[in-house]
């Protein structure tokens, strides 16, 4: 086990050497990873060292051991605290159980005592990660989530949005048996909303209505076919594997003989979708969008029986469309890259033309879908479509491409690597004009002293994690020393170019106590405000 983090809290300076000498802090399970002189300077620091425990006195000035524990718990709810006081008073250890101290200390406190304390607080952080680690818990809370993960693994697997490559593992691991079968179709099951009365097998009970039907088509399906049933955002939804023992037209009967039986057994009428069949389970989200549409035609042939989509639309040789995979797989190419990425998705799209078996004005349309997703993008990034496109000429010369299949992938690439070089340009600009705001934000309210992170990110509709990270990369600071930056400097200014006292200067740079100015005044330039303008 790798050693817990430590900080040590105390307005003396000595008794915080002291403890960090006398204490063998490997031995216990521990590294000391740094110390503060009161609550303010720690709260500073807790962001950068990143303690596992805060060891704190509880009376310091500028900001005392119970109003940090307090400012810890709001940030960081798992850190340890331990709270050493000179005070055996009920009131503070009332308080002190309030925000959750895991341990409450009476000074003085020798060495032996210290080290059982930081024993029972290595012992609690070692059954705490235990806990987190334990095998047979996880195991546990897998197969309890094992129902949800396996829904929504088939629902990304139709709806195309999850990762198509090395599907089989997860269809084993879910225990979804459908793998290796001749071809696969989807079937959506809705539930038609029934005029007048409602089903008296149900009555008063009508959230069972959905499970029965569930149970029904699994229970007339088992028998005859491989299968998956779950819920999607359309309905009931059915993969159905064609085997050699058995034919997509059985089980499209089958699927007759469920609405049926519902309609006689349990009164509830409905229709079932069914798409086109696919060769690949890759292609299952194309059967499942086309059992979907089968369901739109219920207002012109009737509800309450099964609608394929074959007998509804007229049965092309091939389809070729730019699906939600290829259009995503685009999309991130653009925006991400790097060039070869683009060029490598660009190509791939094309080549689906080669094998495809389609009329000519598919191919068309083909290709103006990708380039329309291009253009999409140059809308969402307000990308100038003149400088992506180079010329007005450029510009019909891929139109004219949507005609050359052969040359198209050509003529897109160096639109494409344009659009994204703007897009990282456009991002680094706003990255700096967010940093540029944060600056003018901070320097028109330097003055308030509850001025924070979490406020200046309310204004600027960022999360403060995100915000601290990218200001320490641009400006090379924390936010909390750029802060206490512009405050001194225009401290600095006020002692030299004003007579004001050093209480009201303190309140004019956002310090609500005097000492506490004096005291980061003091660290940072050697000396007192009053010394300072002596000088």
């Amino acid at each position: 086990m790798s050693l817990y983090r430590i900080m040590l809290v105390d307005d003396e300076e000595e008794v915080r050497k002291a403890i960090i000498r006398k204490m063998d802090w490997e031995q216990l399970g521990f590294m000391v990873v740094g110390d503060a002189e009161n609550g303010q300077d720690a709260l500073e620091k807790l962001e950068q060292l990143e303690p596992d425990v805060v060891m704190t006195d509880i009376r310091m000035p500028y900001m005392d051991g119970l109003t940090l524990a307090s400012r810890i718990r709001e940030k960081y709810p798992s850190m340890k605290i331990l709270i050493f006081s000179g005070y055996d008073d009920f009131e503070y250890a009332q308080q002190a159980i309030k925000l959750n101290v895991t341990e409450y200390i009476l000074k003085p406190v020798n060495g032996e005592e210290l080290k059982e304390i930081l024993n029972r607080v290595r012992i609690s952080l070692d059954g705490e990660i235990e806990q987190r680690r334990n095998i047979d818990t996880l195991r546990e809370s897998y197969l309890g989530s094992l129902p949800i993960l396996r829904e929504l693994f088939l629902n990304d697997l139709v709806g195309r949005t999850g990762d198509m490559a090395g599907l089989a593992p997860k269809f084993r691991e879910y225990g979804i048996d459908i793998l290796d079968a001749r071809k696969w179709l989807a079937a959506v099951i809705h539930m038609e909303e029934t005029e007048g009365s409602k089903p008296q097998v149900f009555s008063g009970h009508q959230e069972l209505i959905p499970i029965s039907v569930r149970r029904l088509a699994e229970d007339h399906l088992k028998h005859y076919c491989r299968f998956a049933v779950f819920n999607s955002t359309d309905g009931i939804t059915v993969i159905g594997a064609v085997d050699e023992g058995n034919t997509q037209t059985g089980l499209i009967n089958r699927l007759n003989d469920i609405c049926k039986e519902s309609r006689r057994v349990l009164e509830v009428t409905i229709t079932i979708g069914v798409g086109h069949s696919c060769e690949s389970l890759q292609d299952i989200g194309r059967s499942y969008e086309s059992a979907v549409d089968a369901l739109g035609y219920r207002a012109i042939v009737g509800g309450g029986k099964v609608i394929y989509i074959n007998d509804v639309e007229p049965v092309s040789r091939g389809k070729l469309q730019l699906d939600a995979n290829g259009e995503s797989s685009l999309t991130a190419a653009v925006k991400f890259g790097p060039p070869e990425q683009i060029a490598q998705v660009i190509q791939e799209l094309t080549a689906r033309m080669d094998d495809a078996k389609v009329h000519a004005r598919q191919y068309q349309v083909y290709m103006m879908s990708i380039v329309n997703c291009l253009t999409r993008l140059m809308q969402q990034y307000d990308l100038n479509v003149d400088e992506m496109l180079c010329t007005q000429a450029h510009y019909e010369a891929i139109l004219e491409g949507i005609c050359h299949r052969k040359e198209f992938a050509d003529r897109l690439i160096p639109i494409a690597c344009r659009m994204n070089e703007a897009m990282n340009q456009e991002r680094d600009n706003t990255t700096r004009k967010v940093i540029l705001e944060a600056k003018e934000y901070i320097q028109q309210n330097y003055s308030n002293p509850e001025l924070s992170v979490e406020m200046l990110c309310r204004h600027l509709h960022m999360s403060p994690a995100y915000f601290s990270t990218m200001f320490k990369k641009e400006t090379g600071q924390t936010y909390v020393n750029y802060l206490t930056e512009v405050r001194l400097e225009r401290a600095v200014k006020l002692l030299n170019e004003t007579d004001e006292k050093t209480y009201v200067i303190a309140q004019k740079v956002g310090y609500q106590e005097q000492n506490y100015f004096s005291y980061v005044f003091k660290k940072r330039f050697g000396v007192s405000p009053t010394k300072y303008r002596g000088a």
